[in-house]
């Protein structure tokens, strides 16, 4: 039967990723399904009234559980309609109001109809020939909008600055121990490695917290920082302190890396017994819980005599000259080419909210309660401290003018974005404020209006934020978010072979939410440590994601050979133009622990495609445990296949003719082999090891006119991401002029050996085999922003 007009909805998402808000945006994941397969392609209609929903046809796998609709708009539905019966909804195209749209109590739900498909692509409206819309062509049809427009495409927005550039995160480096001079130190590094940082996002561990009874601290760790309030918004005692120019001299002060990973220790040993004490008390095991609250309490002592600062409210004058204005100022000082600074806070503030009566908004502790979902899920102390100590949640009526305040004393002390986390708590505590819509469309309302005021309208990280009322309710402006969750350098659960089979669960769930969250907003796949043994695993996928490449490298911890193949020297990257993306053929299959399939993302360049494959087999959901866990047994060599066909190059207007090309260069990034290819023969078959990867790179061939050559230019071969350093290719009768950015060896394919090559203006050696690879040296030339131009001439 024919589609009717009404907004339309494709979601059988893939088996290793969730839409829902119980993934990620707590750390916590839905089991896998590796028998889960395509059902047929047969649309469903659904509609829901205050019965139990009810498929009016449907031919679904048997293997797939019913699908829970999901509306793309929302609504809160009036108070006087919560206890009717809600009505179907009639044939014309229209928006009905949506789920979640009361308090928790209320369960009348109200749904507009909704076609659900077989592909994990969210779609909306039907087009004027009665075929669906894609979300990233609604700015195209402004007319297919509900009537409440929150959210808005990934390509109706603009893009923060940082969104292809080289940065440094101070997570991983730190923790909550991070202070100007670590700070200072691990930005010297990389400019004393030979690159320029670009950007900066000073994480947890800067604001001024306290707890309940009045007791301030400049450092919170092992999990206290989940039940610390925010009392005041500018920066703590060991920022405050810090004195204009105290490091631009030649005598700035040593740092002392031992204290930090003493300090780090202590607190991985904290939340370690914290994480204990919560099974104990589940247990209700009390002699256990005493004894791990004498071991807590005694670390904590160690960790103060460790960290013996002074009084953290002590009286500070509001001078120019200290805190974070002279810090950010020094640095951009000392380090050109820094343009931006970002400040990490929790939606609500702080992890814990705002104490109550510190500041002139109306704050108050509003007991977390979760929903069963989610508390039947994966353990997790974020939540557990959440729970025990509450939100202090600001008004919504005031939500606005907080997030002003706040946002506008960081602008105004050199902090150019935020990174915004802990976005999925407001339905802990919405409650009494209407339900989780009213609130949220509270607090992103404000946060918006504050982003654009305050931080250029781009300048935002969002962070667990895989939730529905942040895609729904907080996108209208805000266009860049993390797709996955955090890199663990190690197993938190102590698994020590985690230190491997973690780190392709970390890329996995990146590459799977991108295909829902990538038509919102450009999906962030996090930070990595350049020293980690896994670490040429992360950087591979990073060239290749299309979003910003940044490290959370410890001080004194660096591979400056891997960071070469990521950054160019100026701190720009060798960005592909698309979101990365699972080719069709994995998007059902479980690269985790089925033991035979590779993750395999695609993504475009300018000038041509690539396809990147990873073996993350060795790690899953235990649905027993309840936790990810080691499958040692899937942990070997896998082997595949990649086609050029695995590339949707329609999905980029400058690349749609690519897909028209009758033959291809491929280069194999990691076997350094150049082969040729054309659409019609067998696949190129690959085989993987554990926890290592190929990216492989497809270049149109193009016949010269002038002289029957033909070439394929693939780019920089030491860059993960070769083609992504072609700046503009042009042929002209006898010759080829490409303008390269970067550094290092140049190659293209070239059936014929070229008669002359110039690099900008002069004549150059070049190696020509007979298998037609073609290679050039060429250098950083800091005149012109690092660009060459080669022209090969036949």
């Amino acid at each position: 039967m024919a589609p009717p007009s009404a907004p339309t909805i494709y979601a059988t998402p893939p088996p290793l990723f969730s839409l829902s808000n119980q993934i990620l945006s707590a750390r916590r994941f839905i089991p896998p399904s590796p028998s889960l397969q395509a059902p047929p392609q047969r649309l469903v209609q659904w509609r829901l009234s205050h019965d139990p929903p009810k498929l009016q046809e449907a031919h679904l796998h048997p293997h797939q559980p019913e699908p829970t609709p999901a509306p793309t708009r929302a609504r809160p539905v009036s108070s006087a309609s919560r206890n009717q019966t809600v009505a179907k909804p009639s044939s014309e195209p229209h928006w009905a109001d949506s789920v979640t749209a009361g308090p928790c109590s209320q369960r009348f739900f109200r749904f507009k109809t909704l076609w659900i498909g077989p592909c994990g692509v969210v779609k909306r409206g039907d087009g004027p020939d009665g075929d669906p819309v894609d979300p990233v062509q609604l700015h195209e049809a402004p007319a297919l909008r509900p009537p409440v427009s929150v959210t808005a495409a990934l390509e109706e927005k603009p893009l923060p600055p940082i969104a292809d550039k080289f940065g440094w995160c101070t997570w991983d480096a730190f923790y909550l121990t991070v202070d100007p001079l670590g700070v200072w130190h691990g930005v010297k590094e990389f400019y004393d490695g030979g690159f320029s940082l670009r950007f900066l996002v000073i994480d947890d561990g800067w604001q001024s917290v306290g707890f309940d009874g009045g007791r301030k601290e400049s450092l919170v760790i092992g999990g206290q920082q989940m039940t610390a309030r925010l009392y005041r918004f500018e920066e703590c005692g060991k920022f405050r302190r810090y004195k204009a120019r105290s490091f631009l001299g030649p005598n700035c002060p040593s740092y002392d890396q031992n204290r930090t990973k003493l300090l780090i220790s202590k607190q991985c040993e904290i939340e370690k017994f914290e994480k204990a004490r919560y099974r104990a008390m589940r247990a209700g095991n009390s002699d256990e819980v005493v004894i791990l609250d004498a071991k807590i309490a005694r670390l904590k002592r160690e960790v103060d005599e460790s960290f013996d600062e002074s009084n953290d409210d002590e009286d500070d004058e509001a001078d120019a000259e200290v805190g974070f204005k002279a810090f950010t100022r020094d640095l951009r000082e000392r380090f050109k080419g820094l343009d931006d600074i970002y400040a990490w806070q929790a939606l609500c503030g702080a992890w814990g909210g705002v104490a109550p009566g510190s500041t002139q908004f109306d704050s108050r502790i509003i007991p977390v309660k979760l929903s069963p979902g989610l508390d039947n899920t994966m353990e997790d102390l974020a939540v557990v401290k959440i729970v025990e100590g509450g939100i202090g949640l600001v008004h919504p009526d005031q939500i606005a003018d907080f997030y002003d305040a706040m946002h506008s004393y960081l602008s105004s002390v050199g902090i150019t974005g935020a990174k915004v986390d802990v976005i999925h708590t407001l339905e802990y505590v919405c409650e009494e404020f209407g339900g989780r819509v009213n609130l949220a469309k509270a607090y992103y309302d404000g946060l918006t209006k504050s982003l654009v005021k305050n931080f250029n309208g781009t300048g935002m990280i969002s962070s667990m934020q895989q939730c529905n009322d942040f895609f729904f309710l907080g996108t209208s402006q805000i266009s860049f978010g993390r797709a996955g969750d955090d890199f663990w350098f190690q197993d938190p659960s102590g698994d020590p072979s985690g230190v491997y089979w973690l780190q392709g669960v970390h890329m996995v769930h990146c590459a799977y939410n991108s295909l829902w969250m990538g038509q919102i907003i450009q999906p962030d796949w996090d930070m990595f440590q350049s020293d980690h043994c896994c670490a040429k695993f992360h950087a591979g996928s990073r060239a290749i994601c299309g979003g910003p490449i940044y490290l959370s490298d410890s001080v004194g911890c660096h591979d400056f050979a891997l960071v070469d193949q990521l950054v160019f020297p100026d701190g720009t990257i060798p960005k592909c133009i698309h979101f990365a993306l699972p080719t069709r053929d994995c998007l059902f299959k479980n690269p985790l622990f089925d033991g035979e399939t590779i993750l395999k993302i695609w993504n475009l360049n300018k000038y041509g495609g690539v396809i990147g494959a990873f073996n993350c087999q060795g790690a899953g959901w235990d649905t027993k445990e309840h936790k990810i866990r080691g499958y040692s047994q899937f942990y070997k060599p896998v082997s595949g296949s990649v086609h050029v066909k695995d590339i949707e190059w329609d999905q980029k207007k400058e690349t749609s003719k690519i897909s028209e090309a009758q033959q291809y260069a491929v280069y194999l990034n990691q076997a350094e082999k150049l082969i040729l290819t054309t659409q019609q023969p067998d696949a190129i078959e690959i085989t993987i090891q554990p926890s290592s990867f190929e990216i492989l790179s497809f270049v149109p061939m193009t016949t010269i006119s002038g002289c029957n050559v033909k070439f394929s230019p693939v780019g920089l071969t030491n860059m993960f991401n070769s083609g992504g350093a072609i700046v503009n290719v042009e042929y002209v009768e006898v010759e080829v002029k490409v303008k390269v950015k970067g550094r290092g060896r140049f190659l293209a394919y070239s059936s014929v050996k070229p008669k002359r090559v110039c690099l900008n203006g002069s004549d150059v050696k070049f190696e020509w085999l007979f298998d037609g690879g073609l290679m050039v040296e060429v250098h950083w030339r800091e005149e012109s922003g690092g660009v060459s131009e080669i022209v090969f001439e036949y």
